[in-house]
């Protein structure tokens, strides 16, 4: 359980203080890094709704062992759902978004910031960073109640 759990957080940590600002710096361009955040945020993403689903699993398992119910609505396991629902909404609706602009645009460095297109843009920025940041403080607090229930 924690395993999964441990391999998801840990990757938005990663990704947040690592990947993408290392792109941003090491990078020739806006364009290039921001191809490599996106197919980085793409496999987070996927690794997290996997990890989600293991978690789930895992510890209905092991709350069935223990106590005989598998406690499907046990705050560890509602906040898990939320967090994978919230995953799903960032990767299906706003990475698809922020896709299709970025490519109308072609090289975003070259296109005006007062323009309608990157200014969606920014704003769906915006939403997945505030998804980002919900899942890993809603991570936080499902490894601190797995944690104390080991």
């Amino acid at each position: 359980m924690l395993l999964s759990l441990v391999v998801w957080i840990g990757g938005i940590i990663f990704f947040a203080s690592v990947v993408a600002p290392a792109a941003f710096a090491v990078l020739p361009s806006h364009q290039y890094a921001g191809q490599v955040v996106s197919r980085s945020l793409d496999r987070l993403h996927w690794i997290g709704v996997g990890s989600g689903v293991v978690f789930l699993i895992a510890s209905m398992a092991y709350a069935r062992a223990a106590t005989g119910a598998v406690q499907p609505f046990a705050a560890r396991h509602v906040l898990i759902v939320v967090m994978i629902v919230l995953t799903l909404v960032s990767q299906m609706t706003i990475s698809g978004k922020m896709l299709a602009l970025r490519n109308d645009m072609q090289v975003i460095d070259n296109v005006p910031r007062d323009d309608p297109r990157r200014l969606e843009f920014n704003r769906l920025h915006q939403w997945s960073t505030r998804l980002e940041s919900t899942v890993l403080l809603m991570g936080l607090a499902v490894i601190y109640l797995t944690a104390r229930k080991l």
